[in-house]
């Protein structure tokens, strides 16, 4: 039996209802599965967690997490806490400390949902988005001087070096050679910012050259946002960086119907540190303890967490649930649907069951 030992850090929000709903169903495959076992154990790390002790989390946090297998992530934010403690405190601690450098998004339209998009059909958008996950614009390099005074000055730093924007490329470029298109498409800005993201085109055309069976082609972020919504079935694998994967990736799952469905693997490729697993829809504070947060998200985000550590044929097993559910039109309201998050729960574990293995 392979064991492995999970972080789990349900956080603010209805992160704690969809992790609550996401370990259900993770559970659920295990048992029918068999072969592997999930060892859970919970941190109460977060908002709450800063207003009693004044951190995000304890000192030795990283430690406390260091040897564990994966880490399975809620959400992050409060109402109540400036938003750049929760997200320096935590979630960015995390990625950060143990150079979880590659964050993955994968989107596709699931059976049963539809996009907002006029005439685009399900095949027409599944993108794989890789965005830079160590430095780039959310490096925190910078500062603030003379507050308080009309003169006052802000600065934010992007930091791009060769060694970060290299082993990116080559990830997305390996995973682009992986997927059956072989297409790659390098986002940057380079026209307007002429120093870091012309370093960003140069080392694409680099690094293209050990990987002469992908196609591929660079687009400005500004034409990137028009390309994914007028022609999505020219993009398969996309690559950014910090910031603009950021917001490219939000649009996307939009596209495809719905935040609350995108998962997210912020990874450690050469595993020396667990990777951390997350829906991205964040904390939601305008619909948490409603009942009504969409747990498809977890659920994706437990297939990439099972993905990680090997279990390939479980992560196929649950998306092929999850997968019913949504074409059986079992939505939450964020899909045009009344379905509450344990109708979804309970439907996608009834799903994992009833199937064959």
């Amino acid at each position: 039996m392979r064991e492995h030992v999970i972080a789990v850090i349900p956080g603010d929000g209805i992160g704690p209802e969809v992790i609550a709903s996401g370990l259900e169903v993770l559970q659920g495959l295990a048992q029918k599965v068999g072969g592997f076992h999930l060892n859970i154990e919970k941190f109460p790390w977060g908002s709450d967690y800063y207003k009693k002790h004044g951190a995000m989390m304890p000192k030795d946090g990283l430690d406390r997490l260091r040897d564990f297998n994966a880490i399975y992530f809620g959400a992050v934010g409060g109402p109540d806490v400036p938003d750049d403690i929760t997200l320096w405190g935590l979630r960015l601690a995390i990625c950060q400390g143990f150079d979880q450098y590659v964050n993955l998004r994968p989107t596709r339209i699931l059976q049963g949902l539809s996009s907002p998009l006029r005439d685009c059909k399900r095949g027409d958008l599944d993108w794989v988005i890789v965005r830079e996950n160590s430095e780039g614009e959310y490096a925190g390099q910078g500062g603030r001087a003379h507050r308080g005074f009309p003169e006052e000055v802000g600065t934010e730093t992007a930091i791009f070096t060769r060694r970060g924007v290299t082993r990116i490329m080559r990830f997305a470029f390996k995973l682009a050679q992986e997927r059956p298109r072989k297409l790659l498409t390098v986002v940057t800005k380079s026209n307007a910012q002429r120093h870091g993201m012309v370093m960003w085109d140069e080392i694409a055309t680099e690094v293209a050259k050990e990987f002469p069976d992908v196609t591929w082609d660079k687009m400005l972020v500004d034409a990137m946002t028009t390309r994914m919504v007028g022609k999505p079935s020219s993009l398969d694998t996309i690559v950014a960086t910090n910031l603009h994967a950021d917001i490219l990736s939000d649009l996307a799952a939009a596209l495809a119907g719905s935040l609350g469905i995108a998962p997210t693997a912020n990874l450690d490729p050469e595993m020396r540190f667990p990777s951390m697993f997350e829906p991205i829809h964040g904390a939601a504070f305008d619909i948490t303890g409603k009942g009504i947060a969409n747990p498809v998200g977890a659920s994706w985000t437990g297939a990439l967490m099972l993905e990680h550590l090997g279990e390939k044929d479980a992560a196929h097993q649950l998306m092929q649930a999850v997968e019913r559910v949504t074409a059986s039109g079992i939505h939450t309201p964020d899909l045009g649907g009344i379905a509450t998050t344990r109708e979804v729960t309970a439907a996608v574990c009834d799903a994992i069951h009833s199937s064959k293995v």
